[in-house]
C-alpha cells in the first residue's frame, strides 16, 4: 500500500449486457475508461492511487465471457470473467491441465477466488502471478477483441514488462485459449511465498514434460519461471539440455542451476535477489524430479 487511503476515489461504474455494449464504452471513453474481470488487482491499484480511471467497465455481466468450453480437437478456452473457482471445479482442466489448477489454487483464498480470474490474473501483467507460467507452459493464447476486430497473441508474446501488455486502446482480453496437450504430458507448479494463505509467489517454477521421439533424451520440457525477471520467462537452456541429452539426476541438478541462472530478480520487501535466485534452483529440481517420476523415468 502506497498509502493508507480511507475509500476508493469516485470513478463512473458502468455494467455492460453485451460485447458490443462494452467496447461501445470503451471507444467512447477512449483514453479514461478502464474495463475488469474480476477487480480484485485493479480496485487495489485504484485504492492506492496508482491510477485514477474516470470511468470503470465492469465485464461481469455479459453472459459469454463467464463460459469455460472443451472441445476434443480444438482444447480448452475460459472467458474473461470465468473465476478461478470455475476453473478449478471444471472436469477437464483437472484432468488435462492439472498444473493450471494447481496454480489457480495458489491465488489467495476461496472467497476471493470466487470473484477473479485467470484472464484477469494474467492481464494484471504481475511478474508474480500465479497462473501466467502454466498458461505460458500449456501455449497459451489470448483472445483480443475491439470495434476493429479480433486477435489471437501468444501469451509468451503478450507481456512487455511488469504491468505492460500489447493490449491497444479501446481492447480487451475476452479469453484464453489452451490447446489440447500433447500425449503423455506431466507436470509440476512449485511456489515459494511468505505464508500459505493468500500471499504472492516469491518465486516459483512451472514444468511441463512429454514424450518427444525428436528428442534425444526421449522428452521435451517447457520451463517457465515465476517473480524472478521483469515478466515470466521460459528457462530455455534448461529446456535445450533436458531435450538434448539422457535424463539423470546429474542433468536434472544442472537444469535446476541454468533455470537459477536464467533468472533475473530484483530484492524487494518481500525476498533479496539472491534468495530468490537460491529457491529458482530449489523449486526448478524438486519440480523437475516430480515431473520425471510422473513420466516413469528412471533416474
Amino acid at each position: 500500500m502506497i498509502q493508507p487511503y480511507p475509500r476508493l476515489p469516485g470513478f463512473n461504474y458502468h455494467c455492460p449486457k453485451t460485447t458490443a455494449d462494452a467496447l461501445h464504452l470503451l471507444e467512447k471513453f477512449p483514453e479514461q475508461s478502464r474495463p475488469y474481470a474480476g477487480g480484485t488487482d485493479c480496485f487495489v491499484q485504484i485504492r492506492d492511487r496508482r491510477y485514477l480511471p474516470e470511468h470503470m467497465i465492469d465485464l461481469k455481466s455479459i453472459p459469454e465471457l463467464a463460459q469455460i468450453h472443451f472441445d476434443t480437437s480444438l482444447g480448452f478456452k475460459i472467458g474473461a470473467t470465468a473465476s478461478l473457482n470455475a476453473l478449478i471445479r471444471f472436469p477437464q482442466a483437472e484432468a488435462l491441465y492439472p498444473v493450471l489448477v494447481v496454480a489457480a489454487r495458489d491465488v489467495a483464498g476461496y472467497q476471493l477466488r470466487t470473484r477473479a480470474t485467470v484472464v484477469g490474473n494474467i492481464c494484471n501483467a504481475s511478474p508474480c502471478g500465479d497462473t501466467i507460467g502454466p498458461c505460458m507452459v500449456y501455449g497459451g493464447q489470448m483472445h483480443l477483441i475491439s470495434t476493429h476486430g479480433e486477435r489471437n497473441v501468444a501469451l509468451a508474446d503478450f507481456f512487455t514488462g511488469p504491468g505492460k501488455t500489447v493490449l491497444q486502446q479501446g481492447e480487451f482480453a475476452a479469453a484464453i485459449t489452451l490447446p489440447i496437450p500433447a500425449k503423455g504430458t506431466q507436470g509440476s507448479y512449485q511456489s515459494i511465498g511468505r505464508n500459505k494463505m493468500g500471499d504472492l509467489a516469491i518465486a516459483a517454477v512451472t514444468i511441463l514434460g512429454y514424450p518427444d521421439k525428436e528428442c534425444a533424451s526421449g522428452y521435451k520440457f517447457r520451463i517457465a519461471l515465476t517473480a524472478v525477471a521483469p515478466t515470466v520467462i521460459f528457462a530455455q537452456q534448461a529446456e535445450e539440455m533436458l531435450c538434448a541429452q539422457k535424463i539423470t539426476t546429474s542433468l536434472l541438478k544442472k537444469a535446476a542451476l541454468l533455470c537459477s541462472d536464467a533468472s533475473k530478480p530484483i530484492s524487494d520487501i518481500r525476498a533479496s535477489a539472491a534468495y530468490r535466485k537460491e529457491m529458482i534452483q530449489t523449486l526448478a529440481q524438486r519440480g523437475l524430479e516430480e515431473t520425471c517420476e510422473k513420466l516413469g523415468i528412471v533416474l
